[in-house]
């Protein structure tokens, strides 16, 4: 749980740079790559990605405008990056004019749980990793280069020096 509105800001900043990195590398043709026919397509998680912040935040009171959570999914990879970048954008500076450490600990009614501020902005972070890995394996079905977040993906390691690890 963030105690300190800069602790989520910070941790924010790295996680939506990483997500708007994984949005970049997407292409039209691959935002329809599914693992299955019973599983959502990659744009479909992206675009949920994208759409989970106002409701989240919306739950909360928190302003965030620039998407909603019930819009059509975008048929352009391009388009859909950049609404990613503008709400997460949005989030951040909604969550620094509107909120402080103190409002952290106020409790709101998220999906029939009370959960404290600085709970939601925890699970509103985990939420978008979760879904930003499901993303990466469905790029991979799709035959495109998965940029690394964490550590080198398997393209970057000799970049690094370093040969790629053992399959």
């Amino acid at each position: 749980m963030f105690t300190r509105i800069e602790d989520f800001l910070k941790d924010w900043a790295h996680e939506s740079a990483s997500t708007s990195k994984i949005f970049e590398a997407l292409t039209d043709a691959s935002l329809s790559q599914a693992a299955s026919k019973d599983d959502r397509s990659l744009g479909r998680v992206a675009w949920h990605i994208v759409t989970s912040i106002p409701d989240m935040l919306g739950r909360t009171g928190l302003p965030v405008k620039s998407a909603v959570a019930d819009a059509p999914m975008p048929v352009s990879a391009v388009e859909m990056a950049a609404a990613y970048k503008t709400v997460a954008e949005e989030a951040a500076q909604s969550v620094r004019d509107n909120w402080t450490d103190d409002t952290l600990a106020t409790e709101d009614d998220m999906y029939g749980m009370m959960w404290p501020r600085g709970v939601t902005l925890e699970v509103l972070i985990r939420h978008e990793i979760h879904h930003r890995a499901q993303i990466t394996v469905l790029m991979r079905l799709a035959g495109l280069k998965v940029p690394g977040i964490y550590g080198p993906a398997r393209e970057e390691w000799s970049a690094h020096g370093m040969p790629a690890p053992e399959i």
